[in-house]
């Protein structure tokens, strides 16, 4: 009589019955150990991998002088061979080393040809910064626990890269009405607003389009880069 109404024994036999019905865990250290945040995902180790390397690309593509090339004159008093780029430009006379300048010298941003060159420069090389500033913060998300600091910082990053996708396409869609400058008519005959004439346009331009196009998505990956709890549904059990 004793064993039926010792009050322990009921609540021991309660609180079988909560855990054989889910409401309460069977094991809670067990469980906040699962909860524990996972340190790395794929989705967000190939953002990163992906973020660094379009950078690379980018940044290489907007510093190149190759973005027109003109082939030079058919005869020997024609116009020498040279290319432009946003800051650059290279001759190639025959018979000589080729040799690259900046336009007009280091701090004299004005020389630049065309004023669509200039804003070209600017977005481009701003779009660069903000895909620098991006890259920096997705590898720093790689060595935080998932949490809302997390979270937040991809958001930011996704956000950035979306500026620079949008300031690098508007910088190489205004790049080819500076086809229509003084300076490029002088080596591109008939040259005009996207119409390169005698020239050709160069890898250097080519490599800046393939850059952003593929820079589009990196804020679809930034957006699933953070990493998530693993919390499985609990299994009831009957001990």
């Amino acid at each position: 009589m004793r064993s039926l109404l010792d009050p322990r024994k009921k609540k021991k036999k309660s609180a079988g019955l909560d855990v054989a019905l889910g409401l309460v865990p069977h094991h809670p250290r067990q469980q906040q150990n699962k909860e524990q945040p996972r340190m790395s995902s794929c989705v967000s180790c190939f953002w990163v991998l992906l973020s660094a390397c379009l950078l690379a690309v980018c940044t290489f593509s907007f510093l190149s002088p190759s973005w027109i090339v003109s082939s030079g004159g058919s005869g020997p008093g024609g116009p020498e061979p040279v290319s432009f780029g946003l800051l650059w430009h290279c001759s190639d006379s025959p018979g000589h080393m080729p040799s690259c300048y900046t336009w007009g010298g280091l701090g004299r941003f004005n020389d630049i040809p065309s004023s669509s060159w200039q804003t070209s420069a600017v977005l481009c090389c701003g779009g660069c910064a903000l895909l620098v500033m991006s890259c920096f913060l997705a590898i720093v998300t790689l060595f935080l626990p998932s949490g809302l600091c997390e979270r937040r910082l991809c958001t930011l990053a996704g956000y950035m890269q979306t500026a620079a996708v949008f300031m690098m396409g508007s910088g190489i869609l205004v790049f080819p009405f500076g086809l229509n400058s003084t300076t490029v008519k002088k080596y591109c005959e008939n040259s005009s607003i996207y119409y390169a004439g005698d020239c050709q346009i160069g890898w250097g331009f080519m490599l800046a389009i393939v850059g952003v196009m593929l820079s589009v998505f990196l804020p679809f990956f930034a957006k699933y880069a953070p990493k998530e709890h693993t919390s499985p549904t609990p299994i009831p059990t009957i001990l």
